[in-house]
C-alpha cells in the first residue's frame, strides 16, 4: 500500500490574532522546525494540500513558505517525487540545545503512604530474561515452541470480524479462553472449576496485585515463603501488608513456623507444586495441615502454580486447590512459562465467594488483555495443540534437567546441584561462607547467567546457592555451561 501522507508537522501554529503575515509565521514556524531537528533530512514533508488542509490556510500561502524554504537550499523539490528535507541538513544543522541537568529538577511530589511503604520493602528486582543462555531461570524453551501452528491461529483471527479482535474484550476475559482453561484445570490438574470462576489479567504479577489491593489492608500479615518468588512479594507489599518471612523445609513453606510468627494471618502466598526458587514439592500432609490453618485463622490461601504442568517421573502431587473443600484457596495460573512470556495472559481462579468482588473489579476499572491474543490461546487450546506442547516441553525439560544434573557431578564439593521433581530450574548449594554475589558477577563476565539464593529472601538464611535454569537452552549448551562454571569456581577457590 503506498502512503503519501508525508511527516506530521503538528507543532506548526498559526496567531490569528498577530500583526505578522500567516505566509510569515508558517515559514519561519517550518524554518524552526527544520532547523531544530522535528524532521529528519531526506523526509518527506506532505503535499502542499495536506499540509494547507491540516494547518487551516490556503494552499497558496503554504506553496508560497515552502518555495522560499526550497530557495534557501533546506527543502529540496524532486519531480513527481514530492518535497524533501535537504540531505545537507545532516552535516550542517545546528547543534540540538542541551539536555537540562535533571539534578536542578524540583523535587518530586509526595507520594501515597502506600508507594512509600512498598519503596522501602520491596525488594530489588533484576529485568526478567529475554534471552537464552547457560543457566538463565523463568524462560522457557522458546527454542522449540511450535510458531508455525501460532502463526496459523493468528492469521486466523486478524483476517476475520474485525470487531472480534479490535474493539473492546469481555472485562472478565473471551469467554472461549475462561472455558478451555476451566477444562483443562480439570483435566489435566483436577480442579473442577466453572468458567464464571475464571478471570483472565495481564499476567500473574496482575493478578497478585489484584488480590492484594482487594483483600489485604497496611498492616495485614501475610505469610510468605522465604525464600520466596521476588515479584509476588513485592505485589503483595504494594498493598501495604506486612510479609512475613516463612521458613522453607524439605516439605515447602513451614506451617508451624508461620504459625509461631503470626498465627492470625490474613492470607498466605504459597508455590506447593514447584517451591520457588528451592524446589521442594509440598507434601499431601502439609498441605492438609495449611487448609487447617487459614480455616482456623479464617484466613485466604493464594497458590502460584506458575510451572505445574512440567513433572518428571511419577504422578505429581495434585495442586493445593483441587483439596480446598471450605474455599480458602485463590488458584493463581500463567502461560508465561506453559507458552511464552511475552503473551502477559494469566488467569484468577476465585472462590465461589468472591466472583461477585472480581466482576465489580474487572467491570469498573480494568481493561483486560487483548481479545485476539486470548481467542488465539483458546484455539491453541480447543486444537489439542496446548496438551501436545506441555507433552513435548516435559520430555525436553526432562532430557535438560538430566544434562545438568549429570554434568554438575563434576562440581561436587563446590556446587552441590540438587535434581528437580518439576519445573525448570534447580538450586546449587555452596559451602558455608562462599560468597554468592562474586560467583554471581564472575558468571556473568563468563556469560553465564546464574542467581544467587539470598536474592530470593527477605530475611537472611544460613543457605548458600545459586538458582540454575535450564530449560532455555539445549543440552550441549548446558554442559558446556557447567565446564565454565567448573573452571571459573575453581579459579575462585570455591570449596578449596
Amino acid at each position: 500500500m503506498k502512503t503519501t501522507g508525508g511527516a506530521l508537522l503538528s507543532s506548526v501554529w498559526i496567531d490569528r490574532q498577530s500583526s505578522r503575515k500567516i505566509s510569515v509565521q508558517l515559514y519561519m514556524s517550518l524554518k524552526e522546525i527544520l532547523l531544530t531537528g522535528g524532521v529528519n533530512p531526506g523526509e518527506r514533508l506532505p503535499a502542499t494540500r495536506i499540509l494547507a488542509k491540516e494547518i487551516g490556510v490556503s494552499r497558496t500561502t503554504v506553496v508560497d513558505a515552502i518555495d522560499r524554504l526550497i530557495s534557501e537550499g533546506l527543502l529540496e523539490a524532486r519531480v513527481g517525487a514530492g518535497t524533501f528535507v535537504s540531505p545537507t541538513l545532516a552535516e550542517n544543522r545546528p547543534a540540538a540545545p542541551p539536555v537540562p541537568d535533571l539534578s536542578d529538577e524540583p523535587a518530586a511530589p509526595r507520594l501515597s503512604h502506600a508507594a512509600r511503604h512498598a519503596d522501602r520493602f520491596f525488594t530489588p528486582r533484576a529485568w526478567l530474561p529475554h534471552q537464552s543462555k547457560a543457566f538463565i531461570t523463568a524462560l522457557p524453551a522458546l527454542d522449540l515452541f511450535p510458531m508455525a501452528h501460532w502463526a496459523r491461529l493468528s492469521a486466523r483471527h486478524w483476517r476475520g470480524n474485525r470487531e472480534d479482535v479490535m474493539g473492546y474484550g469481555h472485562p472478565f476475559g473471551h469467554r472461549p479462553l475462561r472455558e478451555a482453561i476451566a477444562t483443562h484445570l480439570n483435566a489435566a490438574r483436577g480442579i473442577k472449576s466453572d468458567p464464571d470462576q475464571i478471570f483472565i489479567v495481564a499476567g500473574a504479577q496482575q493478578a497478585f496485585y489484584q488480590i492484594a489491593s482487594l483483600l489485604l489492608n497496611p498492616g495485614d500479615p501475610i505469610w510468605f515463603e522465604n525464600p520466596g518468588a521476588i515479584g509476588a512479594r513485592n505485589a503483595f507489599v504494594a498493598s501495604g501488608a506486612n510479609a512475613v518471612p516463612v521458613e522453607i523445609d524439605d516439605h515447602g513453606l513451614s506451617v508451624e513456623d508461620g504459625l509461631r510468627k503470626a498465627p492470625h494471618f490474613r492470607l498466605a502466598f504459597v508455590t506447593p507444586s514447584h517451591q520457588q526458587p528451592l524446589g521442594p514439592v509440598m507434601p499431601l500432609p502439609r498441605r492438609l495441615a495449611l487448609l487447617r490453618a487459614a480455616e482456623e485463622a479464617d484466613a485466604l490461601i493464594v497458590e502460584d502454580d506458575y510451572d505445574g504442568e512440567f513433572y518428571y517421573g511419577s504422578q505429581p502431587q495434585p495442586p493445593l486447590k483441587s483439596i480446598d473443600t471450605q474455599d480458602r484457596v485463590i488458584y493463581v495460573g500463567t502461560f508465561s512459562k506453559s507458552l511464552f512470556p511475552s503473551l502477559r495472559v494469566g488467569y484468577i481462579l476465585s472462590p465461589p465467594s468472591l466472583i461477585d468482588t472480581f466482576s465489580r473489579v474487572s467491570s469498573n476499572w480494568l481493561s483486560g488483555v487483548p481479545t485476539a491474543t486470548q481467542a488465539i490461546v483458546a484455539d491453541f487450546m480447543n486444537e489439542g495443540l496446548f496438551a501436545n506442547h506441555i507433552r513435548a516441553m516435559r520430555q525436553a525439560y526432562k532430557a535438560r534437567h538430566d544434562a545438568l544434573i549429570d554434568a554438575a557431578a563434576a562440581l561436587t564439593g563446590r556446587l552441590d546441584v540438587r535434581p528437580a521433581s518439576s519445573g525448570f530450574h534447580t538450586v546449587g548449594f555452596l559451602p558455608g561462607g562462599s560468597d554468592e554475589h562474586q560467583i554471581t558477577e564472575a558468571a556473568k563476565e563468563k556469560n553465564l547467567i546464574v542467581a544467587p539464593l539470598s536474592r530470593y529472601c527477605s530475611a537472611p538464611i544460613q543457605q548458600r546457592g545459586l538458582v540454575l535454569g535450564f530449560g532455555g537452552v539445549d543440552p550441549d549448551q548446558i554442559r558446556r555451561g557447567v565446564a565454565v562454571l567448573d573452571g571459573l569456581l575453581d579459579d575462585l577457590g570455591v570449596g578449596g
